[in-house]
């Protein structure tokens, strides 16, 4: 298909239902935390379902256990090795009449971090062929979590992702901008130098930053000149309060305090608040309880004030974060347009 015209809605806008996919304990980084994952996995299906349909994509054998956990939610059986949608699923656009259609990126597993990956990276077009939903193939990989959009032409970007040499060795930043205005409609990309100390998906964007609403971005921040994480949130709010929209407008930046650091057999995980999901009329935000519990409860205050008429709604994902993702990166947004889903 013809992508021309077509543009990728922000988040908030309206959405026909939300798309996950089970867990598969072969890849999961510690196998034995799989019954509490797939437990959170159930939670944040729950938490969604109560705002919007779900769609769950299941293996052959875990269709019974996903059952069991899940009440409420549709089923879609397409096999698959890894669980995190938001970075091997479709990105949707929208054109001038409002009708859906996607784009399918190439799926390396982070840059060839975990292998086999042939099935996730498959997974994109089955889903859109199952909905009917047509679609452009596009050369590049990209993941979804290496981006956001405010819906009027400005995409949100790290360098350390989308110019990583593991994932596109042979394109430029010029290049890579190029495809992106061709898929996604977009006219100006913001480029943050590094998202979050650690984050194994070489600094994807959806823990460091998001866009709220037109003109207005979400930042996790660190006040603690001795965490790692403090030098990178300050270098990306330095070049946030400088930068202007596609529309021109500066931006105004809404910093959330990080939750105290965790770790997990000695690797420090990477907790993010802004790991959460818009849902019709809510948000689906991720805790972590524990010496984190005020900082969680500060997170949700500072996002119902950003978000008066949407409801809040915390999910402890303590269990999933272990795995290296959270509530955005397990979820994909399906928008309403001029289709029947």
């Amino acid at each position: 298909m013809e992508n021309a015209k077509c543009c990728m809605p922000p988040e908030w806008a309206a959405h026909a239902r939300t798309l996950m996919a089970w867990p598969v304990v072969s890849s999961m980084i510690w196998r034995e935390n799989f019954k509490t994952v797939c437990r959170d996995y159930a939670q944040i299906a729950d938490a969604i379902s109560r705002f919007e349909p779900v769609t769950m994509i299941v293996n052959d054998d875990t269709v019974i256990q996903a059952r069991a956990l899940c009440g409420g939610v549709e089923f879609l059986t397409i096999a698959h090795s890894d669980a995190w949608l938001r970075d091997n699923g479709p990105t949707f656009v929208l054109d001038a009449q409002g009708d859906v259609s996607a784009v399918n990126w190439q799926f390396n597993a982070w840059g060839g971090k975990y292998t086999p990956f042939d099935l996730d990276n498959a997974v994109a077009p089955k889903v859109l062929e199952h909905f009917g939903v047509p679609y452009m193939n596009s050369p590049i990989v990209l993941e979804g979590g290496s981006i956001h959009v405010d819906g009027e032409g400005t995409l949100l970007t790290t360098r350390e992702c989308l110019l990583n040499k593991n994932r596109n060795p042979h394109l430029s930043a010029a290049q890579i901008e190029d495809e992106l205005r061709r898929c996604l409609g977009i006219s100006k990309v913001i480029w943050l130098n590094h998202g979050l100390f650690g984050d194994e998906t070489d600094g994807h964007i959806d823990n460091a930053a998001c866009f709220a609403k037109s003109g207005t971005v979400l930042m996790q921040v660190c006040d603690d000149p001795d965490d790692p994480n403090y030098a990178i949130t300050q270098e990306n709010l330095d070049i946030l309060n400088k930068s202007a929209d596609a529309k021109g407008r500066r931006l105004e930046v809404v910093k959330i305090p990080q939750p105290p650091a965790r770790f997990y057999k000695g690797i420090r995980l990477t907790l993010s608040y802004l790991n959460f999901y818009f849902v019709n009329g809510g948000i689906i935000l991720p805790v972590f309880g524990g010496d984190a519990k005020e900082a969680d409860g500060q997170a949700a205050k500072i996002l119902s004030g950003v978000f008066p008429d949407r409801k809040i709604v915390p999910v402890d994902t303590s269990a999933l974060i272990t795995e290296g993702g959270n509530i955005h990166c397990v979820t994909q947004q399906f928008p309403k347009g001029g289709i029947l889903v």
